[in-house]
């Protein structure tokens, strides 16, 4: 089915749009671009070269995707803001392009970015994610799956946030956020984020090791390195503690502060 194009927009004949998409007047779409099917492009959206967007996808009044990066080493280079599938893009949110040649900025699917949310450059987002109102995420940061940012959260350059993390509203942090838990507004752990976990089928006794697995990390005075020790010596195996240790072991900026 042919797409719905108001002749109010303004859109190179380059970009390549798919089918059954709807595209507002005063929409703006450079030459690099590629939009899948069946995507809303409501009016005062602005999609820049290096974006490439997948299908069924809700963009809202003035949002920029594939905006040029926010880095001073940024020297003009081509790069890539990738977006997947049935994402909502909500208003004035902005996304930007990677820095460099190659770089790829990647949203996944099916995620929610609220008013005047931002992704930097070369930025990693998963999948079922949640971005509250006006939340910050710099550059080079990497967030997984099934996260959720409250609103007017800053995240720090190079951080991460692991699957089923709840960040509260109005924290600022520098260091990662561990899988399954809640950060609180102190960037401290507010302890194990039992109701999304929950949603996502893990059951009790699995719960309970996840809570012991961090009662080991958050609770004690012993460093990261003893700490993950102590979790293959103490925790029964799960693929939710493997995952947790894999995390541990991957940090290079350290993780959010003990209580």
């Amino acid at each position: 089915m042919a797409s719905e194009i108001s002749p109010k927009a303004e859109i190179s004949p380059k970009a390549k749009i798919g089918d059954n998409c709807k595209i507002f007047p005063f929409v703006y779409i450079e030459d690099d671009v590629v939009i899948g099917d069946n995507c809303i492009i409501f009016p005062f959206v602005s999609i820049l070269s290096g974006t490439r967007m997948g299908s069924n996808n809700k963009v809202h009044q003035g949002a920029v995707l594939g905006a040029l990066p926010q880095d001073f080493d940024f020297r003009g280079e081509k790069s890539e803001c990738i977006i997947g599938n049935n994402n909502i893009i909500r208003e004035n949110v902005v996304i930007n392009r990677a820095t460099h040649t190659g770089g790829q900025t990647m949203i996944g699917d099916e995620n929610v970015l609220m008013e005047g949310a931002h992704i930097s450059h070369d930025t990693k987002v998963g999948n079922r994610c949640v971005f509250g109102y006006g939340t910050k995420i710099a550059g080079d940061c990497e967030i997984h799956d099934g996260v959720i940012f409250s609103s007017s959260v800053i995240e720090n350059a190079k951080t991460r946030v692991g699957r089923g993390a709840m960040i509260q509203a109005g924290t600022t942090f520098s260091k990662d956020v561990p899988p399954f838990i809640i950060c609180t507004k102190k960037a401290e752990y507010g302890g194990v984020n039992f109701t999304m976990a929950r949603a996502n089928g893990i059951d009790e006794k699995v719960l309970k090791h996840i809570a012991n697995a961090y009662r080991l990390v958050f609770h004690g005075k012993s460093s990261l390195f003893d700490d993950i020790i102590q979790i293959e010596e103490q925790v029964p195996d799960s693929p939710e503690v493997r995952s947790i240790l894999e995390f541990l072991r991957a940090t290079q900026l350290g993780i959010i502060a003990k209580i």
